[in-house]
Parts: structure tokens; C-alpha cells; sequence
């Protein structure tokens, strides 16, 4: 068999071995006694067979001697994720350790299918596949503050994001321009919050209900995709202040934003009811999210308000704090114990190293990777999403693209980014978790444009964080590349055409 295998994020070891696995209409499958655990996988690659090449699978019994494709447990195979996939001409064998192990097998047998492929006509190459993850961070951040995205299409980005074996949905559900989660206690930040009257006059806005939320959360864990949910503080709290202006410092009254920036007003620190107000709101928002982390934001507050403000002058000055980056920071630590208390670890980005970090806090470098660096010296875990290599809002071609808010990524740049710096030091490697790539949507009023900004760069990141870094080669990817692509028409993603 004569044929480009096409797999991304590319395995660590792959070996075509000869011949081919022709399917027929007497398929099974089996789950030996030890990888119960797997039958939820084993359902989902039914399914996936069945939806989109219309071929049905029979789950043997243990005994059966007609299986054709078993999943097997390797207790080898336990670091999260791990798998060996082995096609010969009688049998595909699926090894893993864990249930994510088992679905990526499966995602990368999928990727093995021909594109043209026909239920009585379907043939995949025999090889050996040893594979595993690089990072344990491997994420997309979509921004549905600035504009709103249904339901199904947060579900159809969690299954891209799947097929490309990334395991975190970093969902960025409020800010100035609107706050997008339902709060039981706090009904007026959906009622107010939640919509804003545009230049031309016209309401927009929307939310995610409480059900809602519930139903996407389980949805990305049957695919092994953890969400993390991010609520703004101490800044970009203009939606909220609009329904809760009691806890400003100035009790005005604000409207929830319709333009970009940075504003001026933001949560008191000073007045302890803002914390009772935020703590109340994250115990719900915990309750919903049953990930390790909640992410805080901490990113871009301006101090103005604080500086005119007796309760926050009082405050410095009970607290004996220097400055108002040591306030900024003692807001933080006061939420980071709070968020301990509820079981998870606080995330934020990397201005919340300004006048120090919670030390079991994970860091966001975002506004370049000696943030990154910084926040592994000082014993912090980081996630590195740099503007230079990882932000999805950025244009990808000088001439002919829509409208962005600037910058310039394109898909090469995008997958030659190293998470690991030169610059820290080997001992302190084990810091850097991960990486994502951020969606920032003022200028996306569509999911399609959603899909053009993050597609295929979101292909190209996804092997920069999966596949061992020995193993990449641009030329290779690109070739590659072109294959996967007519994967994506065949989902119906609105992806970027590549360049001659």
C-alpha cells in the first residue's frame, strides 16, 4: 500500500510493517477482563464508525475467536495518555494503561481511515505505533465574552480539539463586554450583565445556563478534555459591576462594556463584601466544574480606583503593603485560599507575579516566555501561551485576511514554538506543564471566523505540545498537513486555505 500516513499530531515511533487491514462486515471488538475501564471508549469508536463511514461493530464476548480489534491492558502503559496501536492483516490491538490512552488509540486509528473510504471498502495500512504526550497541558482558550458562541459549537470545538489529542478547554466566560455563566445567587449578573447595547444601538448578549454548563462539561470528559473555567478579578469586571456596583470602589453606575480596552473600574479590595460576593460566585462556579483548576484572570487591572479610595488606603496601610501591586497581590492570595478551600488550584496570568504569586499557583505567560521563565525560578508551574507564537487573534497572512486585533502568527511560527526556553535551567524544566493557544474574539462575530483564526494553527500547536520535539519537522508537517486538511472538509471546519 501505497500511501502518505497522515497523522497529527505525529507519533513518537511509527513502523509500517507491511500489508494492509481490510474491514469487512464481520468486525468485533473486545475488551479483555483488565480494560474494563475502556468500554466507554469502545462505544465512542462504534459510534465514530458508524456515523461517518455508516460500518457497524460487534462487541464480542470474552471468548469470542472472531475478534478483529481488542483493547488490551499494558500496565506498562499507565503515564497518562500512552498507548500502542498494532494493525496487522488479521488484527488491530489497542494497548494502554489508562481510559486516555485507549481514546487516543482510537483517535489515531481514525486518522489512519482513506479519505475516500466506503463501508464495503475500507483498508488501513499494518504498522506499529509507541506513542505518548510531551506535555500534560495541552489546550485551546476561546474568549466568549466578547462574542457569544452556542452550545454546539463549544461541543464541536471540544471534539476538534479531541482528534487532535489536546486535553484542556480553557473557557474565558466573563470580562468587561459580558459575563456568560449563570450565578443561582447573583441572578442580575445574566439579567444585566450578560447584554450590552452596541454602537448601533442594537442589544447583544447571551449566557450559558447552569445546564448548560453541565452538559459541556460532561461532554469534553467523555473525550478526556478538561474544561477550565475562568472568572475575572480583580479587573475586566465591567459586566459585573453593572449588575453588582456596590462592589466598586466607587458604587457608580456602569453599563456593560461595548468596546475593547481596558477600564478604569474594577472590584474593591478594600470593601470586604467583595470577597464574600466573588467567593460565593466561585463556590457555584467549582460546583459545575469538577477539574483540578479555576482559572482567575489577575491580568491587565488598572489601579486608579484603588489609589483614591479610603477602605483600600486603609487597607494598605493595616496590611503594611508598599505598593498597589502588593495589594493586587494580597487580593489574589485571599481568593487562592478560598479556591483551595473548594478543592482546586488557582490559574492566572502572569501579572499575577506582580508583588508575588500564590506558590501552588499555575502562571499563564502570555506577554513573552521569560514571564514563564520568571514563574519556574520563583517554584511555580507554568503554562506558556506567548503572544510571539500563541495567540490565535493575530493575523496569519499580510494581505486578503479578515479583520483582527493585530499582530502576526502564521502557521510556521506557530509550529516551531519551543515551550521549554534555553533560558531555564534544567532543573526547573519539570515547571513548564504545558502550553496553549488563545482565542481573543473582538473581532469574531461567528463561529466560522472562530474556526478560520484557529485552524490549522491549532494543528500545528497541537504537535508542538504532543510530539516529541527530536521528531518534528516542519517539511514533514506540511506534508502531512495537506492530508489532514481534507479530514477537516470532511467535519466541516471553515480552516484557513494554506498558501502556495
Amino acid at each position: 500500500m501505497s500511501r502518505l500516513i497522515s497523522i497529527i499530531p505525529v507519533p513518537a515511533k511509527l513502523e509500517l510493517t507491511g500489508g494492509e487491514f481490510l474491514f469487512s462486515g464481520s468486525i468485533t471488538t473486545r475488551i479483555d477482563h483488565a480494560s474494563g475501564f475502556a468500554k466507554g471508549v469502545v462505544n465512542w469508536l462504534c459510534d465514530q464508525l458508524k456515523n461517518n463511514y455508516r460500518f457497524s461493530l460487534m462487541q464480542a464476548d470474552s471468548n469470542s475467536d472472531a475478534v478483529l480489534i481488542e483493547f488490551l491492558h499494558d500496565p506498562s502503559l499507565s503515564a497518562e495518555g500512552s498507548y500502542n496501536l498494532n494493525v496487522a492483516d488479521k488484527i488491530i490491538a489497542l494497548k494502554a494503561g489508562t481510559a486516555a490512552g485507549f481514546f487516543y488509540a482510537a483517535q489515531t486509528l481514525l486518522q489512519l481511515f482513506p479519505l475516500n473510504a466506503k463501508s464495503d471498502n475500507i483498508s488501513i495500512p499494518c504498522l506499529k505505533i509507541s506513542d505518548y504526550p510531551r506535555f500534560r497541558w495541552r489546550g485551546i482558550h476561546l474568549d466568549v465574552s466578547r462574542h457569544f458562541f452556542p452550545v454546539d459549537f463549544i461541543k464541536k470545538l471540544i471534539d476538534l480539539l479531541a482528534f487532535h489529542k489536546m486535553n484542556i478547554f480553557h473557557w474565558h466566560l466573563t470580562d468587561d463586554q459580558g459575563w456568560r455563566i449563570e450565578i443561582n445567587k447573583y441572578p442580575r449578573l445574566t439579567e444585566i450583565g450578560a447584554w450590552r447595547i452596541e454602537p448601533d444601538g442594537k442589544r447583544y448578549g447571551g449566557f450559558y445556563t447552569q445546564s448548560d454548563i453541565r452538559e459541556v462539561v460532561e461532554y469534553a470528559r467523555r473525550r478526556f478534555i478538561t474544561i477550565v473555567p475562568e472568572i475575572e478579578l480583580p479587573g475586566h469586571a465591567t459586566a459585573a459591576l453593572a449588575a453588582y456596583p456596590e462592589y466598586s470602589c466607587t458604587s457608580g453606575q456602569f453599563k456593560v462594556a461595548n468596546t475593547w480596552g481596558v477600564f478604569d473600574d474594577v472590584y474593591c479590595p478594600g470593601n470586604d463584601k467583595t470577597f464574600l460576593f466573588l467567593e460565593n460566585i466561585l463556590a457555584e462556579v467549582a460546583e459545575l466544574f469538577p477539574g483540578k483548576y479555576l482559572h482567575i484572570g489577575g491580568d491587565e487591572c488598572p489601579k486608579v480606583r484603588w489609589q483614591n479610595h479610603d477602605l483600600c488606603q486603609q487597607l494598605m496601610k493595616r496590611s503594611g503593603l508598599h505598593d498597589y501591586d502588593d495589594l493586587q497581590a494580597l487580593f489574589i492570595a485571599r481568593i487562592a485560599r478560598h479556591i483551595n478551600s473548594l478543592g482546586k488550584s488557582l490559574v492566572g496570568w502572569d501579572e499575577i507575579l506582580d508583588g508575588g504569586a500564590p506558590q501552588d499557583a499555575v502562571i499563564m505567560a502570555w506577554r513573552n516566555a521569560a514571564k514563564g521563565v520568571e514563574a519556574a525560578q520563583a517554584g511555580n508551574d507554568v503554562v506558556m501561551t506567548p503572544m510571539t507564537h500563541c495567540y490565535f487573534d493575530h493575523y496569519q497572512g499580510k494581505v486578503n485576511e479578515p479583520k483582527a486585533i493585530g499582530g502576526f502568527t502564521p502557521l510556521n511560527v506557530v509550529y516551531e514554538f519551543e515551550p521549554v526556553p534555553d533560558s531555564l535551567a534544567n532543573d526547573l524544566h519539570h515547571h513548564i506543564i504545558g502550553a496553549q493557544g488563545n482565542i481573543w474574539t473582538e473581532y469574531m462575530h461567528t463561529s466560522d471566523h472562530v474556526e478560520y483564526m484557529a485552524f490549522p494553527r491549532a494543528c500545528a500547536l497541537a504537535e508542538a505540545l504532543w510530539s516529541p520535539q527530536t521528531i518534528r519537522s516542519w517539511p514533514g508537517f506540511q506534508d502531512r498537513l495537506r492530508e489532514h486538511l481534507k479530514r477537516l472538509d470532511r467535519i466541516g471546519v471553515n480552516y484557513r486555505k494554506l498558501s502556495d
